[in-house]
């Protein structure tokens, strides 16, 4: 347990930035979803207009840490290869 007023204070700044995190990532995730479910319905439209979409969150993740860049990278790869499948 926190004694101190300054570990009192990153107690509650830890919760915070837990919170935003995760609200963070489960946008990316659905934001990945979106393309794949596009994907498997096979409308190419929809699925162009949600990859850039997934793209751009993608790409502000890994910017601000919370996804490794080459995570990002690889799952950009992955949607456009299932993407120009189609």
């Amino acid at each position: 347990m926190a004694n101190t007023l300054q570990a009192k204070k990153r107690v509650r700044q830890a919760e915070k930035h837990r919170q935003l995190n995760t609200s963070q990532r489960s946008t990316l995730r659905t934001s990945v979803k979106k393309v794949v479910t596009a994907l498997a319905s096979g409308d190419k439209t929809g699925g162009s207009a949600a990859y850039k979409d997934a793209v751009s969150n993608l790409d502000v993740m890994a910017r601000k840490g919370l996804i490794h860049k080459n995570k990002a990278a690889r799952h950009k790869s992955r949607l456009n290869t299932r993407l120009r499948a189609i």
